[in-house]
C-alpha cells in the first residue's frame, strides 16, 4: 500500500498558476480515467509537446514513480493537493493529470470535485462506456448523459478556471466489435460536435482526440 501523501500538504489557494492542465474524468469509475490520461501524455510527448502524465491514484502511482494518492488525502486538503501536484510550468508544458471517481458517483463525487478545482484544467476528457446504464454497484443512480456530464463539469470546474472546455471524449469500447466501435464513435462524435475515440483502439479518432486537447 502506497497511499502515503505528504505532510503540511496545504488548502486550494484558486491561485491560477503557469502553465496548460488536462483532467480526465468520467460519467462513472473504473471506465478508463487512467489509460486515457497516459495515452494523451505520450501522443503528447511524441508530436514533441511537453507533457508529463500525474498519477493521482495507488497504481498510476506504481506506474509513473511519483503522483499523489488522492484517496488517502484529507477531505479539506484535496485541491490542494491537486495543486502541488500540478505546480507552475513553462507557458508551453502540459500536466496531463489521471481523475478520480465521478461528479455523479454518490460515495467519490467528494474527490472529483475537490480534483476538479485544485487541477484548474484548461481542458478535460470526458471517459465513458456505452451501455452502462447505471453506476457500477448502484443501481437506483442511473449513468448521466454525455451533454449533462459536459456540462456539469464546465459549470464545477469554471470557479477555478473560467476558461475549461471539454476537449473530447474516450469511449471504452471493450463489449463492443471493431466495426461497432468504430460506427457509434463516428455517430456520436458527429452528434456532439467533439472528437471521440477509444485510446484502447488508437488510429485516427485517437489523433483526433489529441489535437483537439492541444487546440
Amino acid at each position: 500500500d502506497i497511499r502515503q501523501p505528504p505532510a503540511h500538504i496545504p488548502v486550494g489557494t484558486g491561485r491560477k498558476r503557469t502553465g496548460k492542465r488536462l483532467l480526465t474524468v468520467g460519467t462513472d469509475c473504473a471506465l478508463g480515467k487512467k489509460y486515457t490520461a497516459l495515452a494523451i501524455a505520450g501522443a503528447m510527448r511524441r508530436r514533441g509537446v511537453a507533457a508529463d502524465f500525474r498519477a493521482t491514484g495507488q497504481t498510476g502511482i506504481m506506474i509513473a514513480g511519483s503522483g499523489m494518492p488522492m484517496d488517502a488525502v484529507v477531505s479539506d486538503f484535496v485541491a490542494g493537493a491537486a495543486e502541488i501536484l500540478s505546480p507552475d510550468a513553462a507557458a508551453d508544458h502540459w500536466d496531463v493529470i489521471e481523475g478520480q471517481g465521478s461528479l455523479f458517483h454518490p460515495a467519490y463525487a467528494g474527490v472529483s470535485l475537490g480534483l476538479l478545482h485544485g487541477s484548474q484544467p484548461d481542458a478535460f476528457v470526458l471517459c465513458h462506456e456505452p451501455g452502462r446504464a447505471h453506476l457500477l454497484g448502484y443501481p437506483d443512480f442511473p449513468t448521466p448523459s454525455l451533454p449533462e456530464a459536459i456540462a456539469r463539469h464546465v459549470s464545477m470546474g469554471s470557479l477555478t478556471n473560467p476558461r475549461i472546455r471539454c476537449a473530447g471524449i474516450s469511449f471504452n469500447t471493450a463489449t463492443l466489435g471493431p466495426a461497432e466501435a468504430a460506427s457509434l464513435m463516428e455517430r456520436t462524435s458527429r452528434d456532439m460536435g467533439l472528437p471521440v475515440a477509444d485510446p484502447m483502439r488508437g488510429g485516427a479518432a485517437f489523433e483526433r482526440l489529441v489535437k483537439s486537447c492541444l487546440a
